[in-house]
Formats: structure tokens, sequence, C-alpha cells
């Protein structure tokens, strides 16, 4: 009796249906896991965390804006930045909120678990760097901070904010020469380290030199860029 004897070998083939079919899918993206997540809606100068708060989510932050503050010991607030539609809040290396996030105008944010956000970034490269690439920009927006409100004068800083919110509209396909300034005047002196009346009266000076123009007072319009620029660079004065 002749018995058949399969060689070890070789391989065996299987079918491609079965050898497929226990490929585990492909891990979402953190866009993808933020597209499922739950959404939360904010009022206008409602915080969506407090500094020493635990920290328990990353947000993105989907319409209107946020703005990002740490009060100082005797009792000023220092405006950190501001994130729009798109730009992450809440990550870091402590378990607590760094700073205190309040929204400018009323907004929506989607929320992700900060214990799912770990646990992803460990199984999934892609999103650890875009963790780290989003914690280089906070970096990045601090120092720019320091330099604005360094030696420069109210013009320059008024000037080169204007700047920064005009190359920001760009990088978003939108008209760079129109400005929509989701926050009060006060905010932005808070940023740069201005009274909201140095504020205002930098405005009006720019518009009456034919820099800028106001249409309201939320939206501005650059008229001379060229100018902005200089007076952004010290290189002349209101």
């Amino acid at each position: 009796m002749l018995t058949s004897v399969v060689s070890t070998s070789q391989p065996i083939a299987r079918p491609a249906a079965v050898t497929g079919e226990w490929r585990s899918p492909p891990p979402l993206t953190l866009d993808e896991q933020f597209s499922r997540a739950p959404v939360r809606t904010v009022d206008a100068k409602e915080h969506v965390f407090a500094e020493g708060d635990v920290r328990t989510h990353l947000f993105r932050v989907e319409r209107g804006a946020i703005c990002l503050y740490k009060v100082m010991p005797d009792g000023r607030r220092q405006v950190l930045g501001f994130a729009y539609p798109g730009d992450l809040i809440g990550f870091g290396s402590l378990p607590e909120y760094q700073f205190n996030a309040q929204a400018t105008k009323p907004a929506q944010l989607r929320l992700l678990s900060w214990s799912t956000v770990q646990h992803s970034a460990r199984h999934d490269a892609a999103l650890g760097l875009r963790l780290y690439e989003a914690i280089s920009n906070e970096l990045a927006a601090a120092h720019d901070l320091l330099l604005t409100t360094g030696q420069r004068s109210a013009a320059e800083r008024v000037a080169a904010f204007l700047l920064a919110m005009s190359r920001r509209a760009k990088r978003r396909g939108q008209d760079a020469s129109v400005i929509d300034l989701p926050m009060t005047r006060a905010d932005i002196g808070d940023f740069l380290g201005l009274t909201i009346e140095t504020v205002s009266r930098t405005f009006t000076k720019l518009r009456h030199r034919g820099i800028i123009d106001l249409a309201q007072s939320a939206r501005v319009l650059l008229v001379d860029t060229e100018a902005l620029e200089e007076l952004a660079e010290g290189g002349n004065d209101l």
C-alpha cells in the first residue's frame, strides 16, 4: 500500500481569503478618531478646562476660538495664545492642565479621552509624531510670544500680531488681507502685554496712517502690508 507524504520543507498554500481573514484592521488615525468623538458645545466666556484640573481629554477645536491663559501671582492675566478650528488643546506630559482654556465666542470641540490617546500613541508611530509636532508648535508659539513682548514697542507688537493672523489666514486658504478677530481688545492686550487702551489707540493710529482699515471692530483689512511688516521689524514707528 502506497502512502502519500506531504513534504514539510515547503509552505502549505492557503486560499487568499483564508490567509487574509485574520489580518487586523489598520489603526485609526487621529483625525478619524476625532471624527467619531463626541462634540462639546461651550458658550462665550465658558471654560473648557482650568489650570490644575486633572487632564482627562484631548480637544480639537471645530468652531469658534479658545483663549489659552494663565493667571499670574499678582492676579494679572497672561494670554498664551489662541486655538482655532483644527487646533489641538489639552496635551502635555503632566497629569494636570497647565493653563486655562476659555471660549472667546460660542465654540464647538471634539474630545478624546486622554487614556485613549495615550494607548493609541503607544501603538501608532504616526499618532505619536502628530502629538510631538503639536507640542513642538506650542513651544515655538511660546518662543514667539517672548520675542513679541520682549523689547518691542506697542506698535511693533500689534503689527507683529496682525501679520501672524494674516499668515494663518493664508495657510487656511483664506484672504490674507482680511483678518477676523475672534477675541476682544482686552484679550489682545493680555496676549501682547499691553493695556486695552494702548491696543485700541494703536489700532486707531494704524488706521489713520492708512496701514489698516477697520470694517468692523472684529474685522481688520490690511491696506499696506509692506508698511506693517516694516513697522513689525522696528524700521518705523507710529
